[in-house]
């Protein structure tokens, strides 16, 4: 599958205009003990606690894309039709030239159920996974928009 914009974002990107370049993000959710719980993932680069996301990919659904990410990231093999919109959150993704591109990120909440989750995903060796009730969540990330739709959540 080819991305839109693929995760080195090219120079040309960076002047785009208002609005903000689109993203796509899963938060992935579960009951356990009767509570929720979501699914927070590390970045890559700085560690920072974050929910899996990325560029919308050619051919997919906005909620397709999300789910793919959220495979690639955190290991989340659910089917498209369970992701529901939840809201938009946006933030500034650091550029490896020290800038930052604004984002807008369509959030897409996915009920996993057992089974859901593996170990095995192609970002495993670069990430760290973390299921924690909502309104922690919302005190790990970064961005405030975030940080409102868990704590709602």
């Amino acid at each position: 599958m080819s991305r839109v914009l693929p995760k080195t974002v090219p120079s040309a990107v960076i002047a785009s205009p208002t609005p903000p370049n689109k993203q796509v993000a899963a938060l992935c959710w579960r009951k356990h003990k009767g509570h929720k719980e979501v699914l927070l993932i590390t970045s890559r680069d700085s560690g920072r606690w974050v929910v899996p996301k990325g560029w919308p990919i050619a051919g997919l659904t906005a909620a397709q894309s999300a789910l793919q990410e959220a495979w690639e990231e955190a290991g989340v093999r659910a089917d498209a039709d369970k992701a529901r919109y939840i809201g938009r959150f946006t933030y500034d993704k650091g550029l490896d030239s020290g800038k930052a591109l604004p984002v807008e990120a369509d959030l897409f909440k996915i009920r996993l159920r057992k089974g859901e989750v593996r170990d095995n995903f192609p970002e495993a060796g670069e990430r760290r996974r973390l299921w924690v009730a909502p309104r922690k969540a919302a005190k790990l990330v970064a961005e405030p928009d975030l940080q409102e739709i868990l704590r709602k959540f």
